[in-house]
């Protein structure tokens, strides 16, 4: 329970840090949004208007108490109000959330079927010279930048094959290349840290026993060295949803998706700071949430780490018996002696 407590705690710590940063940085930007999107002189707005509008947004009010109100308002799910639009920023991440979200599931499981493929092609491969061309793939896609696989997608299984509508297309094949586009840079550094704990794991003591009792491949691979290369390979994917979410702003730009990544990259251009604030604090809150379930997730899948926390609990369980017990018979033992006559 300390573990979970200790772990809920931490996470809580990067929410309100990062959500500081981030507010401290987009004031910091140059440039007056509400100036920007209504100073322009085809509005014919006079300046007590723009000051009114002003008031409205409660960007009139010094730093410190825009920070606090702010904090509130997220605290309650309230988000403000888009200077561009004029719409209620919640509103906004609700409509733009759920492709997005889509998106970024698939593309995270495409990236692990990618992985363990070639991780274990790489490892366990029928031919030397398959396991070389494998463990060459992921240095070649941790190379290529987003934004050119998605390019080179559409170019090749679109318009040169015909295989894949970017045009006209249903929902589903409408997710195709964008999740391709999205999977191939988070499966390349998932591979090298899958491969690099297959190896080390092969060389333990323990897979050399196994084998020596006529294990098969499959059986050593599956229920020996895969479970316990596993963890590694987990701690990654917790870090690299961050990734995905930066890999969905490029991706939907490029296949003019509606989501957060486009509207991201609209209020970039409008600098729109309640909805780039609002987009930082939830890709955030699901950056911790994913990282603290594969925290939580530790000691259910690695039998050693639940016995290293007993053996710590048992231990400190010990120490303190240890200490009542000499406690007892420093005050206890003068008391015995009083009583049979004795002096303290």
């Amino acid at each position: 329970m300390s573990y979970v407590l200790r772990r809920v705690g931490q996470a809580v710590l990067v929410l309100v840090l990062a959500y500081t940063a981030a507010y401290l940085l987009l004031a910091a930007l140059p440039g007056d949004a509400v100036l920007a999107r209504y100073g322009s002189p085809e509005l014919g707005l006079t300046p007590d208007q723009i000051e009114a509008i002003r008031q409205s947004l409660g960007a009139d009010q010094p730093l410190i108490v825009q920070y606090v109100r702010s904090i509130a308002g997220f605290l309650t799910g309230d988000f403000g109000y888009s200077v561009a639009s004029g719409a209620a920023v919640s509103d906004l991440i609700v409509t733009a959330l759920p492709p997005t979200l889509t998106l970024a599931v698939l593309g995270l499981a495409l990236a692990v079927v990618l992985a363990v493929t070639i991780a274990f092609t790489a490892t366990y491969g029928g031919g030397r010279w398959l396991r070389r061309v494998f463990r060459g793939i992921p240095p070649l896609f941790v190379s290529l930048p987003v934004f050119w696989i998605g390019i080179i997608l559409i170019q090749v299984f679109s318009f040169r094959l015909g295989l894949v509508p970017v045009i006209g297309a249903n929902p589903a094949q409408a997710l195709i290349l964008p999740v391709i586009t999205l999977a191939i840079p988070i499966a390349a550094p998932l591979a090298q840290v899958l491969m690099r704990s297959i190896d080390e794991v092969r060389e333990q003591p323990f897979v050399t026993v196994v084998r020596a009792r006529g294990a098969s491949t499959s059986w050593l691979l599956w229920r020996n060295v895969a479970r316990n290369a596993v963890l590694p390979t987990l701690t990654m994917a917790g870090l690299l949803f961050g990734e995905l979410v930066g890999g969905a702003v490029v991706t939907e730009t490029v296949f003019a998706r509606a989501g957060i990544g486009q509207l991201t990259a609209q209020a970039v251009a409008d600098r729109d700071t309640p909805v780039l604030l609002a987009v930082v604090v939830i890709s955030t809150v699901a950056f911790v949430a994913i990282n603290l379930i594969v925290d939580l997730l530790y000691p259910v899948l690695d039998a050693r780490l639940r016995t290293a926390a007993s053996a710590r609990r048992g231990a400190t369980d010990a120490t303190e018996r240890a200490v009542d017990e000499l406690v007892d018979a420093e005050v206890g033992g003068p008391t015995r002696d009083m009583s049979r006559g004795g002096t303290a």
